[in-house]
C-alpha cells in the first residue's frame, strides 16, 4: 500500500505531534473509506482579496475561516498567468507546454482543447470508483470531445469558456475597460442583451445567454446538490467559479448598485457561497473526510481597476510572470488532517496537486508519461520543506521566461512587440524573494554567476518538456 510521504523529518517540533496523530488518523480511516476532494478555482481573483491574505476592503469572512481551521499556502504558484493554460496545468499535473496548452487562452472559435487522453485529477479518482462533477467554468475546449465529461468528470454544468465569450464567433461585445464594465453593473439586464455565453449542461447549451447575475450561486447549489446524493460514496467536485472575472454580476437580492464597489461585491458574494457549500458539508457529517482546496486561475485584471481585485504586495497581475500575476491565495482544508491555523510559505503549484490527491488516496499515476507535479502531502500535515525546489514560468503566449530556484528567481523578458524565443535578447531580472517579495530591486548585474546558472537551467527543463510534449487535441480534418 502507498501511503503518502509525511516528511516527519522536516517538519517543525510543534507540527510533528500533529503530523503523527494525522498519520495515525489517516491509515486507520484509508482502509475503510476514501477522502472526498473539493477543488474551488476562482477566476481572475488577486492574493490580496482575501481577508486571510491582507485584503482590508473585503470581507471573507468564510473563507476566513477556512484559514482558520485549515493551513495557508503562500507561495503557491500556478503555471500560467491566463485561464486556459493554468486550468489546463491544474486537471494534468503538468506544465502547459507539456500538454499543448500553453499558447494562450481558447477562444469560441478555437479548433483546440484538453486531449482526452491526457490523464486527469477527475480520471484518477473516477478509477477508483468516485463519482466525478464539474460545476464552473472549463475554458479547456467547448468542443463535445474535449468538454469535461470527456475528460474524467460524470456530470457537468457551466460555462464552457470565459464569460466575456460569445456564442458562436465572439462578436458583438460592449464596450470593455473600467468605464464599460461600470455601464454593465448599472445595468443588471446587460447579462441578458449585451452577452451571449452558453451555459452547458454536460455535452449540451441548455441556456443562451446564461444569466450571469445567478451563475454563482447555481454553480454552489448544483455542487450542494451533488454532494447530498453521493454522501455515501467517495466524491470529486471541481468548482470553478466564473467570477471575478469580468463583467462582474451577482444576484439581484445582494447586490450593491455602487460600481466602485462590483469587485468587493462580486468577492463577498463569492465568499458567502463557498460559506453555503462549508455548510452542507458540516450538517451532513462529511467535514472529517473531504478535502478542500481553495486557489485561483491567475492574478487580477489590474486594468479594470474597480473591477479588478488587488494583487496585495505582489508585482503586476493577470498576464504577467512576475508574482501578481502567478501567485495565488491557497488554502487547504481538512479537519483533524491537515493542522488549523497554520501557513506554509513553502513552493508548492497547481500542478502538485494530482500526484499530491494520488498519494492522498494511496493509488499510483500512471507510468506511461511524464508530468511536472509533485507530491507535497508532507505540507498539508505541517512539513516545512517542500519537495518542489524549482518552477518555471511562461509568459501568456507559452513562451519561456523565468525559473525560480530557492528563493531567486530569474525572469528574462522580451518586450511584447518583439517576443521570439531569443533569450539572449531579453531584459534580465534577477530577485531574492525572500527579501524582496515585491520584485523591486533587480540583483542580476551584482549576481551573474546566480544569472548564468539559473538560466542554464531553466533552459535544459524547458528543453526536456518540450522533447516529451504530448499533442493537444485538434477538430478531425473533415
Amino acid at each position: 500500500m502507498h501511503l503518502p510521504t509525511f516528511g516527519f523529518a522536516n517538519m517543525k517540533p510543534q507540527f510533528l505531534l500533529f503530523a503523527i496523530a494525522a498519520f495515525i488518523c489517516y491509515t486507520a480511516q484509508a482502509a475503510d473509506s476514501k477522502p472526498n476532494f473539493i477543488v474551488i478555482f476562482t477566476d481572475d481573483q488577486g492574493y490580496g482579496d482575501v481577508g486571510c491574505f491582507g485584503s482590508t476592503t473585503i470581507r471573507t469572512p468564510n473563507l476566513d475561516r477556512m484559514a482558520k481551521e485549515g493551513r495557508k499556502f503562500t507561495s503557491f504558484m500556478v503555471a500560467s498567468s491566463v485561464c486556459s493554460p493554468s486550468r489546463a496545468a491544474l486537471m494534468t499535473g503538468c506544465y502547459p507546454k507539456r500538454v499543448g496548452m500553453h499558447k494562450g487562452v481558447l477562444f469560441p472559435g478555437s479548433t483546440t482543447g484538453l486531449n482526452p487522453n491526457e490523464h486527469t485529477i477527475a480520471d484518477h479518482l473516477k478509477q477508483q470508483g468516485y463519482t466525478t462533477a464539474c460545476f464552473g467554468k472549463w475554458h479547456l475546449g467547448h468542443h463535445p470531445e474535449v468538454l469535461p465529461p470527456s475528460n474524467g468528470f460524470d456530470m457537468y454544468f457551466g460555462i464552457p469558456y470565459s464569460n466575456d465569450m460569445n456564442h458562436p464567433k465572439n462578436e458583438g461585445k460592449p464596450e470593455g475597460g473600467p468605464q464599460g464594465m461600470d455601464e454593465l453593473w448599472k445595468d443588471p439586464e446587460s447579462t441578458l442583451t449585451k452577452w451571449n455565453t452558453p451555459l452547458f449542461e454536460n455535452d449540451k447549451i441548455v441556456e443562451l445567454p446564461v444569466d450571469q447575475r445567478t451563475i454563482t450561486r447555481r454553480c454552489t447549489d448544483r455542487a450542494v446538490s451533488f454532494i447530498e446524493q453521493n454522501q455515501g460514496r467517495p466524491f470529486f467536485v471541481y468548482l470553478p467559479y466564473s467570477m471575478p472575472h469580468i463583467p462582474l454580476y451577482v444576484p439581484d437580492d445582494v447586490r450593491d448598485p455602487d460600481p466602485k464597489r462590483a469587485y468587493i461585491n462580486t468577492i463577498e458574494h463569492l465568499d458567502s457561497e463557498i460559506g453555503r457549500l462549508f455548510e452542507s458539508l458540516r450538517r451532513l457529517k462529511l467535514a472529517e473526510n473531504t478535502y478542500v482546496i481553495f486557489a485561483t486561475d491567475n492574478g487580477p485584471w489590474l486594468p479594470f481597476k474597480h473591477h479588478g481585485g488587488s494583487a496585495g504586495p505582489l508585482r503586476d497581475g493577470k498576464m504577467s510572470t512576475f508574482e501578481g500575476g502567478q501567485r495565488v491565495p491557497c488554502i487547504m482544508w481538512a479537519p483533524g488532517r491537515i493542522p488549523a491555523d497554520t501557513a506554509c510559505d513553502s513552493l508548492a503549484s497547481t500542478i502538485d496537486l494530482l500526484p499530491t490527491i494520488a498519494a492522498l488516496t494511496s493509488t499510483p499515476l500512471p507510468d506511461d508519461r511524464s508530468i511536472d507535479g509533485v507530491d507535497i502531502s508532507s505540507l498539508l500535515f505541517g512539513g516545512a520543506k517542500s519537495p518542489r525546489e524549482e518552477f518555471l514560468y511562461f509568459n501568456k503566449g507559452g513562451r519561456l521566461e523565468g525559473i525560480r530556484i530557492g528563493d531567486w528567481k530569474l525572469l528574462m523578458k522580451q518586450p511584447q512587440d518583439k517576443q521570439d524565443g531569443d533569450l539572449a535578447k531579453s531584459e534580465v531580472m534577477l530577485f531574492d524573494l525572500a527579501a524582496d517579495l515585491g520584485e523591486r530591486s533587480n540583483l542580476a548585474a551584482a549576481n551573474p554567476e546566480i544569472v548564468e546558472r539559473l538560466r542554464l537551467r531553466m533552459i535544459e527543463l524547458d528543453a526536456g518538456i518540450e522533447a516529451a510534449a504530448r499533442p493537444v487535441w485538434r477538430i478531425p480534418p473533415p
